[in-house]
């Protein structure tokens, strides 16, 4: 890779718009080129590494990309629900809850594909602070299929694989935001990143961190820094007014710029049938998108933004008028049917929102503690059972204390129609030491994925991937109580039998003659 302070480009990126039910979507991007640079030819493990030297790269993640010969990596951190159907696409499609990691990497090297995806996990891990060690075989499949490259894959000729595995009940916290600071060139003293205050991101309705690594053919290498949230400034003002400011959404200002950013920009998404007014007066505007050029002012920038003529907001579309209009395509519902712990039924409700034909690959993925039947498979559009609606299907059964079971499709939805999948399925009964510290719980299942496809005259446009809420399903749980109550039950006999022992081999037992001590008493 490169060394030279001239390969290297920064570039940041804050993108503000405000949502119709009064949030505010934020999405920061820190972007460092390595120009000229390639990923690490998985040949090349078997001898040393070349000497690697960064400037404005991050080094950390630089050795681990080295070590592994990672080509592409994507790494999510997700807290809260993203709702598509009242804030529409995210920036960055990763909006899946808690940890999502995938990665492509070229066979052929002297360690396998899974011995380089273990080391992967654990030094991650290690960086983020994160628990995706815990990522192994039984949360580990290759949907090839959903998770495409994002950027290019050198030498044409060498095979390569995908790994990809979700935690979904992995939380996004303090301890890991460090970290992710510490990866951009001027940390959080200086730029846009002096924004992120975590006392206000993580008081957010939605906040998420992820990083893409990509290599690009004839750019380089490319690691992309996202951090997004979904702030609402209405419960911060007492549920009145959705003005806001830098510093009422984050509780900071952009001080001054980063010496080291070749571009540094403020993007604020302007309504177009509204009142309002912003502050201070935007270096550009075009496209209903007002820009400020954080490397053109010398003065603290508190961007903000009002509506006059607006008392107190109010959501202009409820479930008493009309349907809310969806932002998206697709909207999805996904359930578990069943109170029995022993069997149940999956339930995916899918809704074509367009007056045009819409296909999706699906992606399931269930973990082994939830037996999925294929057989079992009913899908009813409209109300009407269809068989001809579904394609391309793959299933790779899952194996106990092994891998969990992956199901790839192409669904097909005519216009303005909803479609309903249902699968049967069984709960496996657990040993007892495999049950987490809060049994009583639940276990998480992963998110379904979606991938919308349209189809446009001859071209066919790739949509962002959509996904679906975790599900909790509730497993046959032994009453970790009795334990506890043969323990206490075990220790009173054992302190009343060894009390007695002790008393009785330590006491010395008298004679005392009462008539004798009353009668010196009384002389």
């Amino acid at each position: 890779m490169a060394s030279s302070r001239e390969r290297e480009r920064f570039d940041e990126d804050l993108h503000i718009r405000p949502l119709r039910d009064g949030k505010v979507a934020s999405t920061f991007s820190f972007t460092t080129l390595l120009q000229d640079a390639s990923p690490r030819d998985p040949l090349s493990l078997a001898y040393d590494d070349e000497s690697q030297h960064y400037t404005l790269f991050p080094l950390a993640l630089g050795q681990i990309l080295r070590t592994y010969a990672i080509t592409e990596l994507h790494l999510a951190l997700n807290a809260g629900k993203w709702r598509y159907e009242s804030w529409g696409f995210p920036e960055e499609p990763g909006v899946g809850t808690g940890a999502e990691l995938w990665a492509w990497m070229g066979d052929g090297a002297s360690t396998t594909i899974d011995e380089r995806w273990q080391g992967l996990r654990n030094a991650l891990a290690g960086l983020f602070c994160a628990s995706l060690g815990s990522m192994d075989d039984q949360r580990t499949t290759s949907p090839f299929l959903t998770f495409t490259p994002e950027g290019s894959l050198p030498n044409a000729t060498l095979p390569y694989r995908l790994r990809h595995a979700t935690l979904p009940s992995e939380h996004v916290c303090t301890e890991n935001l460090t970290p992710f600071l510490k990866l951009l060139p001027c940390k959080s003293l200086s730029g846009l990143a002096r924004l992120l205050n975590p006392h206000r991101l993580f008081d957010a309705d939605w906040h998420g961190m992820s990083v893409h690594v990509t290599w690009r053919e004839g750019q380089g290498v490319e690691v992309r820094l996202i951090f997004q949230t979904v702030i609402d400034p209405i419960r911060n003002s007492g549920g009145k007014r959705r003005d806001w400011s830098f510093e009422s959404l984050f509780g900071r200002v952009v001080e001054n710029r980063c010496p080291v950013a070749t571009t540094s920009r403020v993007r604020i998404q302007l309504p177009s049938e509204e009142t309002y007014a912003i502050l201070p007066d935007p270096t550009s505007n075009a496209d209903n998108i007002a820009t400020y050029d954080t490397s053109v002012g010398q003065d603290p920038l508190d961007v903000s933004m009002r509506w006059p003529e607006e008392y107190a907001f109010q959501y202009q579309i409820t479930a008493l008028d009309l349907p809310e209009i969806p932002l998206t395509p697709l909207t999805l519902q996904r359930t578990l049917i069943g109170s029995s712990q022993a069997q149940g039924q999956l339930s995916i409700v899918i809704q074509n929102t367009l007056s045009s034909q819409i296909q999706t690959i699906y992606l399931e993925t269930m973990p082994w503690l939830v037996q999925l039947y294929i057989h079992t498979l009913q899908i009813h559009c409209n109300g009407v059972q269809r068989n001809d609606l579904i394609s391309n299907l793959s299933y790779t059964p899952s194996v106990p204390h092994a891998r969990p079971a992956i199901l790839q499709s192409v669904l097909t939805l005519p216009p303005k129609s909803t479609l309903r999948l249902t699968f049967d399925i069984t709960k496996s009964f657990l040993r007892y030491t495999e049950h987490p510290p809060d049994a009583q719980r639940g276990w998480d299942l992963p998110p379904a994925v979606f991938v919308p496809i349209i189809s446009v005259g001859n071209r066919s446009d790739v949509l962002p991937r959509l996904y679906t809420p975790t599900l909790l399903v509730d497993l046959a749980t032994p009453d970790f109580s009795m334990p506890y109550n043969v323990i206490i039950l075990s220790c009173t006999l054992m302190t009343l039998i060894f009390g007695s022992i002790f008393n009785l081999l330590t006491r010395k037992f008298v004679i005392v003659d009462l008539k004798q001590g009353k009668e010196q008493k009384g002389s």
